[in-house]
């Protein structure tokens, strides 16, 4: 991503560079202007206080390179100082990485590392990735991973890519993505997929968290039970759509949470996680499968869990070759 520096203060005018091109000018509003607020965007842009050449815009207008935006003055939230990550951390995501080129990363994250800054976090996997490439203008994540669970994430280094990737993502064609998934008790075998739509929802505490619910979004995961143990099941997972936690909802709806999960698990489960030490969630994003989105070459990369994770499987009697 081109780097600009404004003052949010006074008017700005803005020439749109080669890493902005294509990109929607709601989006590129977004990445200019940090952690404002998505309603104060789409106010600016809706006032015809943002023009593009002069011109007004709408949301879904699209920047091109050697167009001149103008920025209104905003009035920003405090932000967050961005962390500077230490040189361990920066030495284990080097190691972690498990494809590279001059289009896309790919990197097998930590648990516990969220994959951006925000809500209390001034660091995250993109923000590192930024300082272990400060050369980069161009480091964006294609896809999500939550911060609890561990896996191979992408991360484009042009904008050709990354939007080549979302697309595919969107589309549901050209990409599979498949987990592996420690679950309590005996997953039926026979079970191969949940089809159950999926709705937000938010606890009295204040909780955001995704309830199967008729009226919610159409949800799709495919499920394949690897090995039993006496207390736990694993499965690979294959999600066909893209909702938020949709694994792990859909493992809670079928009886059968998956181990260590915060959001989901019942008071039983949390004491059996406990009495088995387990201390994280045991969700892994273990494997993906795509057309490079410029070569076109067929990709398949897999991202073995850590050392942890494998120990507590083959204790558990779940164990799998990887």
């Amino acid at each position: 991503m081109a780097k600009f520096e404004i003052d949010t203060t006074k008017v700005s005018l803005l020439e749109v560079t080669a890493d902005n091109d294509g990109q929607r000018v709601d989006n590129f509003l977004l990445s200019v202007l940090g952690r404002v607020p998505k309603a104060m965007v789409y106010r600016i842009i809706r006032k015809g206080e943002v023009r593009i050449n002069k011109g007004r815009v709408k949301a879904d207008s699209r920047v091109s390179t050697g167009d001149l935006v103008r920025i209104p003055p905003v009035r920003l939230p405090q932000e967050q100082a961005v962390g500077h990550a230490s040189a361990e951390l920066l030495a284990g995501l080097k190691k972690a990485i498990v494809y590279e080129d001059d289009a896309l990363i790919a990197i097998n994250k930590p648990h516990g590392l969220a994959v951006h800054g925000g809500s209390g976090v001034n660091l995250g996997l993109i923000e590192a990735l930024r300082q272990l490439y400060p050369d980069h203008s161009f480091l964006e994540l294609v896809h999500r991973l939550d911060r609890d669970t561990s896996g191979i994430i992408l991360v484009a280094r042009k904008r050709s890519a990354l939007v080549a990737l979302q697309k595919m993502l969107v589309n549901k064609v050209g990409i599979r993505k498949r987990y592996l998934a420690l679950v309590h008790g005996h997953w039926p075998q026979a079970v191969t997929e949940v089809k159950a739509p999926l709705k937000k929802s938010e606890r009295q505490s204040g909780e955001r968290i995704m309830l199967v619910d008729a009226e919610g979004k159409t949800c799709h995961t495919r499920y394949r039970l690897l090995s039993s143990g006496p207390h736990y099941s694993l499965l690979e997972a294959e999600p066909v759509t893209g909702r938020t936690h949709q694994i792990r909802v859909h493992c809670q709806f079928q009886g059968y949470a998956i181990a260590g999960d915060e959001k989901y698990r019942d008071r039983a489960q949390v004491a059996i996680d406990q009495q088995h030490g387990i201390r994280r969630l045991f969700l892994h994003a273990l494997r993906l499968e795509f057309r490079h989105p410029l070569s076109g070459e067929s990709l398949s990369l897999t991202a073995p869990p850590n050392a942890d994770f494998e120990r507590l499987l083959i204790k558990e009697g779940c164990n799998y070759g990887f």
